[in-house]
């Protein structure tokens, strides 16, 4: 243990005459802070024990066995605290809702060592806590990186616990607005079918792909103008890239994708002053309006919606006063 880091020690008691019960079953009884996933990555790290020795998650407990349980001080995560600016719309002790900006990806990775949310939030978040030794942001959901909009994260495990299960069972309520090219022919409509890696493109993702799951996208018009059509569309669930996939391969591409087609359809604009405005934009013209969800410690509704981005908004504006004229 590193010199200063102090440990907090539990030591619990499985009483003679109780039925009997798994050990990581009893902790998560007895310690309403610590999660399944939890107790696993403190055994692996050898932090708890039963009678002075070490078990598996699945050991049944049968009677006047003591458990001492150590957690360690989390120790500084891989990606490093960035003071980046962000827009919170809520923020308290077990999580916070960001409005991400275009250009700013969540997740360090290939091509993002910083500059990303997570960055952001290691610096902002002074009173995130983990166990097992590792203090992070807990990202329960992804937006692309040009894309904008509302999104969550856990400050703690149980925060973390509580969101992924609601994103797991698709009830979190998630409103998109899109630009598209195209005028669909009906004004509502859903769109099913699975979503995966793209045979060819291993960059991409299709509903061609050899093997997906399911994804469903709900989309309603909300205004037309010629060549281009202003869609909300309601996720039922949430697959890497599901609306830019769904609207492209249905025919109606995100304006300026630059990967599901978007970007090449810029030229067919017969407006020069909109082809310019979307070749400005440099992004899918996708923006995540809505989040609402049960908080997963207190158990109220919250909701948040978002504004448009300027960009996005000044293409609106521009749309909508073109059709007046």
């Amino acid at each position: 243990m590193a010199p200063g880091r102090s440990v907090n020690r539990i030591e619990l008691t499985f009483n003679t005459g109780e039925p009997a019960e798994r050990l990581d079953q009893f902790i998560t009884g007895k310690v309403p802070d610590l999660t399944r996933s939890a107790v696993q990555r403190l055994m692996e790290n050898g932090l708890i024990t039963v009678n002075g020795r070490v078990s598996k998650p699945s050991l049944k407990l049968k009677g006047g066995e003591t458990i001492v349980i150590e957690i360690l001080p989390p120790a500084p995560a891989a990606p490093v605290a960035e003071e980046i600016p962000l827009s919170v719309l809520y923020e308290d002790s077990d999580l916070i809702v960001v409005d991400k900006p275009a250009g700013m990806p969540v997740h360090p990775g290939a091509g993002n060592p910083g500059g990303t949310l997570v960055n952001a939030l290691l610096a902002h978040c002074r009173d995130l806590s983990g166990v097992g030794g590792e203090i992070r942001p807990g990202i329960v959901h992804r937006i692309d990186k040009g894309t904008t909009g509302v999104l969550v994260a856990a400050k703690n495990d149980r925060s973390h616990l509580g969101l992924s299960r609601q994103f797991k069972e698709h009830s979190i309520k998630r409103v998109y607005v899109a630009f598209v090219f195209g005028s669909p022919p009906n004004d509502k409509g859903t769109i099913e079918g699975d979503i995966g890696r793209h045979p060819v493109d291993r960059k991409k993702m299709s509903g061609s792909a050899r093997s997906g799951k399911r994804a469903v996208t709900h989309w309603k018009v909300t205004a037309r103008f010629g060549a281009v059509t202003v869609m909300e569309l309601r996720l039922e669930t949430g697959r890497t890239h599901q609306i830019r996939v769904h609207l492209s391969e249905a025919g109606y591409p995100l304006l300026g994708d630059p990967v599901y087609g978007g970007g090449g359809r810029v030229s067919q604009l017969r407006d020069t002053e909109l082809r310019a405005m979307v070749r400005r934009l440099g992004r899918q013209a996708l923006h995540a309006r809505t989040l609402g969800f049960i908080h997963p410690i207190t158990g109220d509704y919250l909701e948040f919606s978002s504004p448009l981005p300027a960009d996005m908004g000044a293409l609106l504006e521009y749309l909508e006063k073109s059709v007046k004229q």
